[in-house]
C-alpha cells in the first residue's frame, strides 16, 4: 500500500493513466493542475499556490468552497438521508424546496429537479416535445436555440448548442 505522501506526489501521473477529463482531447495538449484543497473562492494547488477559482459556477459551486453553513447543512442532511431515487419516491426536503421555489414563480405549478445543467436542458426539450405530442396532431418537433450557445454535453443539449470540436461528431 502506497503511503499518502507518495500518492500525493504523483497525482498528475496517476491521473494521466486513468482519467479522461471533460472537454479535453484524448491525447496531448491538456495540462492539469493538482488541487489539494479549496476554501471560499480559492483553490490551493499541490505546490501550495493559491488561485482564484474563476470557474466555480461550472458545477453549482457558486457560493464558494467549504462554506460553513453549506457544509453544516450537508452534514445534517447526510445524517438523515444522503440519496434516494426520485422516480417513485419523495422526501420532505425536496417538497420544501419545491414550495420555496414556486413562491418565486407565481405562474408555475410544479418544478422538476435536475442534478446538472445538461440534464436540465435535456429534460426541458423532452417536456416540450412531449407536450406538443400530447396536444397537437401535427406533432411539433423543432426547437429554437441561441446561435453560439453552450447548453451542455448530453446529446439533446448538444443538439441545440454551438457546433465545435467537442460535439461536432455527435
Amino acid at each position: 500500500m502506497e503511503n499518502k505522501a507518495n500518492l500525493k506526489s504523483n497525482l498528475l501521473e496517476r491521473d494521466a493513466k486513468v482519467v479522461w477529463h471533460p472537454f479535453s482531447p484524448v491525447k496531448g495538449g491538456y495540462q492539469l493542475r493538482g488541487v489539494e484543497a479549496a476554501n471560499g473562492l480559492y483553490l490551493t494547488l499541490e505546490n501550495g499556490e493559491k488561485i482564484i477559482d474563476g470557474i466555480s459556477s461550472w458545477w453549482v459551486n457558486n457560493l464558494g468552497h467549504s462554506h460553513p453553513e453549506i457544509v453544516q447543512t450537508i452534514s445534517d442532511q447526510a445524517k438523515l438521508l444522503t440519496h434516494t431515487i426520485f422516480a417513485g419516491f419523495t422526501h420532505e426536503p425536496a417538497v420544501r424546496l419545491a414550495e420555496k421555489v414556486l413562491h418565486f414563480l407565481p405562474n408555475q405549478e410544479k418544478v422538476f429537479f435536475s442534478d446538472n445543467g445538461s440534464t436540465s436542458v435535456e429534460v426541458a426539450i423532452k417536456i416540450a416535445l412531449q407536450y406538443w405530442k400530447n396536444i397537437d396532431q401535427n406533432n411539433r418537433t423543432k426547437v429554437i436555440a441561441f446561435e453560439g450557445a453552450y447548453h451542455g454535453d448530453t446529446f439533446g443539449a448538444m443538439s441545440v448548442g454551438e457546433r465545435g470540436s467537442f460535439n461536432l461528431p455527435f
